[in-house]
């Protein structure tokens, strides 16, 4: 349980400096003389996502363990979404963060252009299909796999303590990203994820991943809602 504490806190950490550094004026300055990107667009597309990753899976790594579900079609299945979902994800993160800079400091003004409506589409729609569909992937997988690999010992009450504590940044973060600004398609996969993870809950009881998801999840949903009945 140290071990998934420790790699929960990686995420719940990443979503935080995910909305320092979309929401702050910091990252504003460009990275090279050329101009090719931001800071902001630099570090939401290599910097935090490549930390999140490397966290995801050895999160993954640590949920696992020997058992003849390791050998199953659904084991094979999860690997793949998982492994789907990472690709999707890049090519995503890839698309809006270059797209999102070209919009922002060309198109504001004058979007008439047809590289600026593709830019904008880019930008917009395109990207975000991609990388929510990543998203909703990989964080099923692992919700998935938390519920083949359940973890074998009763949780503790400070272990639940620790999951809950991780999953109020996590619900910050998500809070930060859909709190103050006009809700779309993140809303939904936000709610999706809370479905499914409090479905496991209650259907298989007190484990980690339940526990985490669920928290963050809802607690970043209802302050979303607040929030946004009051703009």
């Amino acid at each position: 349980m140290s071990r998934i504490h420790s790699l929960l806190a990686v995420q719940s950490l990443v979503a935080i400096l995910v909305s320092i550094n979309r929401l702050g004026t910091w990252t504003l300055g460009y990275v090279l003389p050329n101009e090719f990107l931001r800071w902001v667009d630099l570090n939401n597309m290599l910097v935090l996502p490549l930390i999140s990753l490397v966290a995801f899976y050895l999160l993954k790594k640590t949920i696992e363990y020997d058992s003849p579900a390791r050998d199953s079609r659904a084991h094979l299945a999860i690997n793949l979404t998982f492994i789907i979902g990472i690709y999707l994800l890049a090519a995503g993160y890839g698309d809006h963060e270059v797209t999102n800079y070209l919009h922002h400091r060309f198109c504001l003004e004058d979007s008439s252009s047809d590289l600026c409506r593709i830019v904008i589409f880019n930008d917009d729609e395109f990207s975000h299909w991609i990388f929510f569909a990543g998203f909703i992937m990989m964080n099923a997988a692992l919700l998935f796999l938390q519920n083949l690999f359940p973890y074998r010992s009763e949780l503790s009450k400070t272990d639940i303590g620790f999951l809950i504590f991780n999953s109020i940044f996590l619900g910050a973060g998500i809070f930060a990203n859909l709190g103050f600004e006009e809700i779309g398609l993140d809303l939904y996969v936000i709610v999706l994820l809370s479905v499914l993870s409090v479905y496991f809950l209650y259907k298989r009881g007190k484990q980690p991943l339940f526990i985490y998801y669920t928290a963050a999840n809802l607690l970043g949903l209802v302050g979303s809602l607040i929030a946004q009945a009051f703009r």
